[in-house]
């Protein structure tokens, strides 16, 4: 069988498809190093994913794993305290699981935040994250191949799962996938304890993700929009939000900047389909919660097949 898509969806499919006694070939378009996942804050977080009963549910699976994965120094995964800011509107369901959720005191609320949640929670560095993943599925006899998939005469197998992120639709037909473009800045990180997610900023999504060596800054989230150069006004506007959230950023020194193309989707696509005379399982249109899902999504592509 065959899985296309080499982003965290795809590699976490082929890896639980190796796992449970199917022969996989992956085929991927790009290096893991240059996927929509490798942009990532990678902060476990269900942003931009329909519709949300599915979603926690998902979610609640790749949470255990990905506590389990903190354990170990070679994945790149570190459970890390920190703060969702609220707004208004009260609480949000989506941090109703998180680990050691209660809400944050005054003193961990950045300046002009009314309330907020602290939990504990995974965060994924994807630069490390990405090739352990991608080695778990060599190690499992997941055969890789780098190519573009373009029509369905071009994969081999009896079955295929379709992960491809936004290059998915178009191999179904499908027309309802549209980019969400996001733009982080990373910076040295000066030793910060906590991440900090405020989607409700009045000038615009806000979060600081630190990862021990770099701390990632964002973002943005255009819909529709398909550039993957970085903006520098974009950096420069998203850099005076985040530094006055955290003063302790104000002299962190730029290390590398991104753009990347989240797969947004009214409902993240996953089920079976038939195409080119074989089955298919679609699962694509994760948003910006594609590690957030993976695991969850990967165990219910395992079911389907």
């Amino acid at each position: 069988m065959a899985v296309v898509g080499g982003g965290v969806v795809g590699l976490t499919c082929a890896l639980e498809l190796a796992r449970a006694g199917h022969r996989v070939r992956l085929l991927t378009a790009d290096p893991v190093e240059r996927t929509t996942s490798a942009v990532a804050a990678a902060l476990w977080s269900p942003y931009r994913a329909f519709p949300m009963a599915s979603v926690l549910r998902w979610a609640a699976v790749s949470l255990e794993v990905l506590t389990t994965l903190a354990g170990r120094a070679d994945t790149g995964v570190a459970l890390r305290p920190g703060v969702v800011v609220h707004r208004g509107g009260g609480p949000d369901e989506r941090w109703s699981a998180a680990p050691g959720r209660r809400p944050a005191s005054p003193g961990e609320l950045p300046a002009g935040a009314p309330a907020g949640t602290r939990c504990v929670l995974p965060v994924v560095d994807t630069g490390r994250y990405l090739p352990w993943l991608l080695a778990a599925c060599r190690a499992a006899g997941v055969a890789v191949e780098q190519r573009r998939v373009t029509r369905w005469d071009d994969v081999p197998g009896d079955v295929v799962v379709l992960a491809a992120g936004l290059a998915s639709g178009p191999l179904l037909d499908d027309d309802s996938g549209v980019p969400v473009q996001g733009q982080v800045v990373r910076l040295a990180d000066p030793g910060l304890t906590g991440w900090l997610l405020d989607e409700d900023h009045p000038e615009g999504l806000t979060y600081v993700v630190p990862r021990g060596t770099d701390v990632v800054c964002g973002g943005t989230a255009v819909e529709g929009a398909t550039g993957t150069d970085p903006d520098p006004a974009v950096e420069a506007a998203v850099l005076t939000r985040v530094r006055a959230l955290v003063p302790e950023l104000r002299d962190a020194p730029v290390l590398s900047r991104a753009v990347g193309l989240r797969p947004g989707r009214p409902a993240v696509r996953l089920e079976r389909v038939g195409s080119g005379g074989r089955p298919v399982v679609a699962c694509y249109g994760h948003g910006g919660a594609g590690v957030t899902l993976s695991w969850g999504c990967a165990a219910e592509v395992v079911a389907l097949v």
